[in-house]
């Protein structure tokens, strides 16, 4: 026999939701609509759960997690959603289930995908993801002018419309290492205030340097020198014992060397400004960037050609899909995994962050690209192509010269070459030990 959900225990508070042109409940009902189109004009950063009848309905933008877990109750199946493991693990645990619980039972919703539970009973049946995003591929013109063009007036309009929900006298915080996402979002931001008539006073440049060490730091200056923006820079100059990659696997809960180190490095960029700024609480980040450019050292990866990269929908915003023998049930995959990087560290210490790149408008210009047809196979063609394209995209929509400079992770930028090697093992199963370590006690 099957049974319908009993009960939804929905941990994810209204606050966390950030809506920028309807209610939670509006958003909702689009959700039991069925309407991948409409899901597709939630705007903002949200992650929804809605039921009707022996339906349950549940749905996240890129940008932050949202995950589930199905207990058994005398009364039937239980779904428990929450954005993080512990608060599920919490839950079961406060309910006297603890048995019921180990971290890979639960699932995380894929991003771009509503994702349907129906009469769920024992065995749990698998749930239905029914696509709400999807761009076409490949449909801009081998123009890189052209392509920039595009690319940079969808950040600058995803920008505007961010700004437009937000508080006009409240300072804004870029995680600022003078690279490509982070110089071009600083600039459009820059350009936004002042276009809209308020005081690009409001906008800082958060530059990380670990004991005084790092390349961020002298290529943040060089970038502000350039852009005669040397007044919104400011350094968080910390000692490299306030990197703690094994208290970053706590808080983004997963053990990907990468990403473990990146959040490592944020969560010490965070605490520096909240130390220094107590009421601090909006920030724009550059993050999605390198995956929508397809940026990354394929030579890195075992499993990657340059065809696959280019030839992928969404690869790297969502990993190999929902479809695959390879993608995750438990994580997900590509940036729709790695997005708690950003967002749980933000939420750790309380600020609310944003990126443009995350956006599905965004997103979609960099599906049109034509990344085959430029690069004919050729890695360091497709390695040059992000500063070409961000750098004349902000010429033509800003009136900017970018300066570009080459590709340099979070981790190694504020760090020393020395400090990196001693603070990060790079060893994914010393990572995994870990986080197993945190659920010891009710897996």
């Amino acid at each position: 026999m099957t049974y319908p959900i009993a009960r939804i225990i929905n941990l994810i508070p209204t606050c966390s939701q950030r809506l920028w042109s309807m209610t939670e409940t509006e958003a909702e009902q689009r959700l039991v609509a069925s309407d991948p189109d409409a899901v597709l004009k939630i705007d903002g950063s949200f992650a929804l759960v809605a039921r009707d009848g022996e339906r349950v309905m549940l749905a996240r933008s890129l940008d932050r997690p949202m995950r589930y877990f199905l207990a058994k109750d005398t009364d039937g199946p239980m779904l428990i959603v929450a954005e993080r493991i512990d608060e599920i693990a919490a839950e079961i645990a406060r309910r006297g289930w603890a048995g019921q619980f180990h971290p890979s039972y639960t699932r995380m919703v894929p991003a771009h995908h509503v994702t349907t539970l129906q009469l769920v009973g024992c065995p749990d049946p698998n749930p239905i993801h029914t696509r709400f995003f999807d761009p076409p591929r490949n449909v801009l013109p081998k123009d890189l002018d052209v392509i920039g063009r595009y690319y940079l007036e969808a950040v600058y309009t995803e920008l505007r419309r961010w700004l437009a929900v937000q508080d006009r006298s409240v300072p804004i915080g870029v995680p600022f290492s003078g690279g490509i996402d982070s110089g071009a979002v600083l600039l459009c931001l820059y350009k936004l205030l002042l276009n809209e008539g308020l005081s690009p006073a409001r906008l800082k440049a958060f530059t990380l340097s670990i004991d005084g060490a790092g390349d961020d730091a002298r290529q943040a200056r060089e970038f502000l020198e350039r852009t005669k923006l040397e007044i919104l820079g400011e350094t968080i100059d910390l000692p490299s014992s306030e990197v703690d990659p094994l208290r970053a696997i706590a808080v983004i809960e997963d053990y990907k060397p990468l990403d473990v180190e990146c959040a490592a490095v944020n969560l010490a960029l965070l605490a520096g400004i909240r130390r220094r700024y107590p009421e601090w609480r909006l920030l724009v980040d550059g993050d999605g960037g390198d995956e929508n450019l397809k940026d990354y050292p394929i030579e890195e990866n075992n499993e990657l050609t340059i065809r696959s990269v280019v030839n992928n929908r969404m690869l790297y915003q969502e990993g190999w899909g929902v479809d695959s023998i390879k993608h995750s049930l438990t994580y997900s995959g590509g940036y729709s995994r790695a997005c708690v990087r950003g967002y749980a560290c933000a939420r750790e210490h309380g600020f609310a962050a944003f990126s443009p790149y995350t956006r599905p408008s965004v997103i979609a210009v960099a599906e049109a690209i034509p990344f085959a047809e430029l690069t004919e196979g050729s890695t360091e063609r497709l390695y040059a192509l992000k500063g070409e394209i961000v750098a004349r995209g902000v010429a033509a929509v800003l009136g900017i010269e970018m300066p570009v400079f080459p590709k340099r992770r979070f981790q190694h930028g504020s760090l020393s070459a020395s400090a990196v090697s001693r603070l990060f093992s790079e060893n994914e199963a010393r990572y995994r030990r870990h986080f197993q370590t945190l659920h010891a006690t009710v897996a």
